[in-house]
């Protein structure tokens, strides 16, 4: 991927013709060995380092003004810092690497023109000091580093290459998930997965995408692709894989002889209606401590209008004993249920997954979890959302 980057990016492929010391993780650039004058009078080298805005698979012009520095304080010659300084807030970035401050430093009037222009003009600024002193002193190197990083995305995730932000990335890194079902709740899921670097997603169903698999999923599928039926997973792969790399499809609706496939995932969403293979499902990963999130929805036609729940129920080592002789999940289907219907309801089945992910990305410890709740409902009538199974 920093191949590729610095390949389709003039300003990147300048950087290293000049013999900086050049480095890429997490979508930051990295310009190491850049010399610099202490307060104390003493030359130090540091780094300067830079999120990436990217458009495709190259460098956007007129990037963001500010750089994140590693070192003490660069000074001028009369011993005063630099007034670029703008906070000296300790920070990490990419794979645990920490900043010491802040430099805004916007030439007039449009900025940056592109990466080299705002890396060099740094370098050159905080560095005369030092170069002064010593002429001898250059921030060149024999070495250029270039790291050309596996990543679970086919392009560069600038989304979360805030220094602030890398840490709470870091909590997928580890993840394995299971997608057990691919209906309407099912594929929104896989929807926002697909946008976290998860190490793998399993996609598990044996079903078929017909319209009205279109009607309730993400995107828009076009006539040709319906013309020619494909598995689901297989469908969703073709669109998915397009940004996430590791996504593993299963084109079977699971049995219990395949149930040890589901021992690698450190965590399942499971979107199925059918009872007795759910029962099943649910109680092996409880045996085998897997957290995992069942997620439901309820549809009354009734005076004209639909009246609809829907409901999230999460098993984890601290709770699960929830699931049996329980009020919130039947294992028999419901004739009453209008969902099965192929009604206009592709909104309920977002936020059905946008509250499963979320529960998810609250066990990661991504979002704030105040109450702990092991089952959620929302009813569409009240506008209402009511926690049970909420922690002690």
């Amino acid at each position: 991927m920093s191949q590729q980057l610095i390949n389709h990016s003039e300003d990147l492929q300048r950087l290293l013709a000049d013999g900086l010391v050049l480095d890429i993780k997490n979508n930051f650039l990295f310009i190491h060995r850049i010399p610099y004058l202490t307060a104390l009078g003493e030359i130090k080298y540091g780094v300067i380092v830079s999120p990436l805005e990217l458009a495709g698979n190259k460098t956007k012009p007129n990037p963001s003004h500010t750089v994140h520095f590693s070192g003490e304080p660069p000074c001028k010659l009369n011993g005063k810092e630099f007034n670029i300084i703008n906070n000296k807030r300790k920070q990490v970035v990419a794979n645990g690497f920490e900043v010491d401050m802040l430099f805004s430093s916007k030439p007039k009037p449009h900025g940056y023109t592109d990466y080299y222009h705002k890396m060099t003009t740094y370098i050159n600024m905080i560095s005369s000091p030092a170069k002064a002193i010593d002429e001898n002193v250059t921030e060149k190197g024999e070495k250029l580093v270039v790291s050309d990083e596996e990543s679970v995305f086919n392009y560069a995730d600038t989304n979360s290459n805030k220094p602030e932000l890398v840490g709470l990335t870091d909590k997928f890194l580890d993840q394995k998930i299971g997608i057990i079902g691919l209906g309407g709740t099912g594929s929104y899921i896989l929807d926002l997965v697909a946008k976290t670097p998860v190490q793998e997603i399993h996609l598990f169903d044996g079903d078929w995408y017909y319209n009205n698999n279109a009607f309730r999923s993400p995107g828009a599928a076009s006539i040709d692709e319906l013309k020619i039926p494909k598995k689901k997973v297989d469908y969703y792969l073709s669109i998915y894989s397009r940004m996430h790399r590791k996504i593993v499809v299963h084109p079977d609706y699971l049995t219990e002889k395949d149930f040890d496939k589901l021992l690698q995932f450190t965590f399942v969403f499971l979107n199925i209606d059918k009872g007795e293979i759910k029962k099943k499902i649910i109680q092996y990963l409880q045996d085998k401590n897997i957290s995992f999130v069942d997620s439901g929805i309820g549809v009354e036609f009734k005076n004209g209008s639909l009246t609809a729940l829907i409901r999230n129920t999460t098993s984890t080592d601290s709770k699960k004993d929830h699931f049996w002789d329980s009020p919130y999940i039947s294992y028999t289907e419901n004739p009453e249920n209008e969902y099965g219907k192929n009604i206009q309801i592709a909104e309920l089945n977002l936020l059905n997954a946008g509250f499963a992910v979320m529960k998810w990305k609250k066990l990661l410890g991504f979002y704030h979890d105040l109450t702990g709740e092991h089952n959620m409902f929302y009813r569409i009538s009240a506008n209402k959302i009511q926690n049970d199974e909420v922690r002690a």
